[in-house]
């Protein structure tokens, strides 16, 4: 961990909030949901979320668990963002939400990032959905991130849309860089540099993004993602190893100092 910093902490219970807007970003949708008395989150913190209707198969099956998605940005009014990708049955339905509908939610939860040390320069790098917590890690850090951030495809690029200024790499090269943005990585790391480096997505790129930084010997933290059902560490569900044994990610991170892992397993 990142000398475990004070987090922001959750209110008891979870919170029925109304979704005020539904937006797309291409294969994205950004829920945004009214919450002013709620306490603002720490980039990198995340909420479980839960359709407040129809959140579940149907009325004779069990509801869905809840969803762990990192708050994206929050505005000054205290509205929420949350970026979502359908890719199942849960995230399916809160694909569907739009202004009017309630949400459950609970947080914020989690360890998030910690400022750059030394005064290294921060290098943002996120793969598909993980560019979330780098959005609400953008606007704490200002003008000074770099921003690296890789996509599938055009569809899902529309995403970095949600950041400022980002270098783009895409699979197939459908737009920016032809090929993954730990190959941005790379070439910014070898040009030399004060950096810290701060990445989200899926877990191979983490690995890939873990490996980079102790090549170059450049401090990264590490936003990783496991299977959450609880979101406050009593189902151990989120465990993941680190070179001082297993921790639960819901708890102890999801941010992570890379130096603490061996590596980052793949689910």
């Amino acid at each position: 961990m990142i000398g475990a910093p004070d987090r922001i902490l959750a209110p008891l219970g979870r919170r029925r909030l109304p979704v005020v807007a539904r937006r797309e970003h291409g294969a994205y949708v950004v829920l945004s949901v009214a919450d002013p008395e709620g306490p603002a989150p720490d980039a990198g913190q995340f909420c479980m979320l839960a359709a407040a209707a129809r959140w579940g198969g149907g009325a004779d099956e069990r509801p869905f668990l809840p969803r762990a998605f990192s708050v994206a940005r929050r505005h000054a009014d205290g509205t929420l963002d949350f970026v979502l990708e359908d890719v199942g049955p849960g995230t399916e339905r809160l694909c569907e939400l739009g202004a009017g509908d309630d949400l459950w939610v609970l947080g914020p939860l989690g360890r998030g990032f910690a400022r750059p040390r030394d005064g290294r320069r921060p290098v943002l790098v996120g793969g598909g959905v993980g560019i979330a917590p780098l959005a609400i890690w953008q606007d704490a850090l200002g003008a000074a991130a770099l921003v690296l951030l890789g996509f599938r495809d055009a569809a899902h690029a529309e995403g970095a849309a949600l950041l400022r200024d980002a270098r783009v790499a895409t699979d197939d090269g459908s737009r920016g860089h032809g090929g993954l943005v730990t190959e941005l990585l790379a070439s910014e790391l070898g040009s030399g540099g004060h950096a810290e480096v701060y990445a989200c997505g899926p877990p191979p790129m983490l690995e890939a993004v873990r490996a980079l930084c102790a090549e170059h010997d450049v401090p990264a933290q590490l936003a990783l993602e496991s299977g959450m059902a609880c979101g406050y560490g009593a189902c151990f569900g989120c465990v993941v190893p680190t070179r001082d044994g297993y921790v639960r990610l819901c708890v102890d991170g999801p941010v992570l100092d890379a130096a603490s892992l061996e590596r980052v397993e793949s689910e």
